[in-house]
């Protein structure tokens, strides 16, 4: 038997229970610290257990970075300050990345300190198959040095094919959600604005396109967003009988 399918054979379980993972996650923050948990223990052995962090770079969002362990996480924040490190080089390269002891590691001396540390004496970092607006890297963390083997990473890329599936999954649905919520503020500054200039159409008894300039104009003046005005007109209305002052004296 292959070594490839016999790795398919042996994580068939997992693309079922990451499934459940990102129908269960309320968000990405829990997702990734649900994934990180479960990957960790699955892919611990007898006599060797396994801490792991997981790191996503989406555009305009910063990036999200969960581990099954405080000093898993506390790797991670160190990452962001040493600005490099195995996970962030497998994630440019696409390409696993293996630091067999870091009490010897030159590549990043200070990352490679950090791991020690930690408690960490060995790490692979394994690049997640994301969509094009997205990177990422699954990273596995041992006590021992020299703790993954050939057989060792070529699971853990079996691994990681089934965990990027599910993640680009997660993803379209954070994604989704984002424009959902989007278009719902959206909708709430429109109906703001609209009740804005009902309000100053029936105060000053003008066509609506007039009512609609008074606001912008009154937006440009004050240097506010048109529904924080339209918000003040609302305000002003509602709370007093006296006509809303369009423009500072």
């Amino acid at each position: 038997m292959h070594a490839e399918a016999a790795h398919d054979e042996v994580f068939a379980d997992v693309a079922l229970h990451l499934q459940d993972l990102v129908l269960d996650s309320t968000d990405m923050d829990q997702f990734l610290g649900d994934l990180a948990l479960y990957s960790a223990a699955r892919l611990s052995s007898p006599g060797t257990q396994l801490y792991c962090g997981v790191a996503v770079e989406r555009k305009k969002k910063p990036t999200a970075a969960a581990g099954s362990d405080p000093s898993v996480r506390m790797l991670h924040q160190l990452l962001n300050k040493y600005g490099d490190g195995s996970g962030l080089t497998a994630m440019r390269r696409a390409a696993p990345v293996l630091i067999p002891d870091a009490g010897k590691e030159k590549r990043w001396p200070e990352y490679a300190a950090a791991l020690v540390r930690q408690g960490f004496s060995s790490a692979v970092s394994l690049p997640l198959a994301l969509d094009e607006d997205a990177s990422g890297a699954l990273s596995l963390y041992c006590g021992q040095r020299h703790g993954f083997s050939s057989e060792d990473i070529a699971a853990a890329q079996a691994f990681t094919a089934q965990v990027s599936k599910s993640l680009r999954v997660a993803l379209r649905i954070d994604k989704l959600q984002d424009v959902r919520e989007g278009m719902s503020a959206a909708m709430k500054s429109r109906t703001v604005i609209d009740l804005a200039t009902g309000a100053i159409m029936a105060q000053n008894r003008c066509s609506q396109r007039e009512a609609f300039n008074v606001l912008l104009l009154a937006s440009n003046t004050r240097n506010k967003k048109l529904k924080d005005v339209a918000a003040a007109v609302i305000t002003s209305v509602s709370g007093s009988s006296k006509t809303f002052t369009y423009f500072d004296e």
